[in-house]
């Protein structure tokens, strides 16, 4: 059976003042994921929003290579070590946790 690949769409509420900290590390992931093979060739997605006080958040979304792959990556000293990094400059707000990472079905609304 084929690996069935997965996406996640993954949120980060950034401290102020950490945006470019957030960037630099979701590059950085990024490479290392792709790197070790965890994640598809798909291009990822990163979107910046804010919320109602006018605090910054990120919405990064990739593909895992599939749900084992999504699994591994926490065994990934690299990748571990960045995800620690991102831990130190997010925050939870409003009851929300500091990250949150949905994994979803990606769809088409075109025909």
């Amino acid at each position: 059976m084929p690996a069935t690949p997965t996406t996640v769409m993954c949120t980060f509420r950034v401290r102020t003042g950490h945006e470019e900290d957030l960037v630099a590390l979701l590059r950085r992931e990024w490479a290392a994921l792709h790197g070790a093979g965890l994640v598809t060739d798909i291009s990822p997605q990163l979107v910046r929003g804010e919320d109602d006080e006018g605090r910054p958040y990120y919405v990064h979304i990739f593909t895992w290579h599939d749900a084992d792959a999504a699994r591994s990556a926490h065994d990934h000293p690299e990748v571990a070590a960045i995800w620690r990094e991102m831990d130190a400059v997010c925050e939870a707000r409003d009851g929300q946790p500091a990250m949150e990472f949905p994994h979803v079905l990606p769809m088409s609304i075109g025909s």
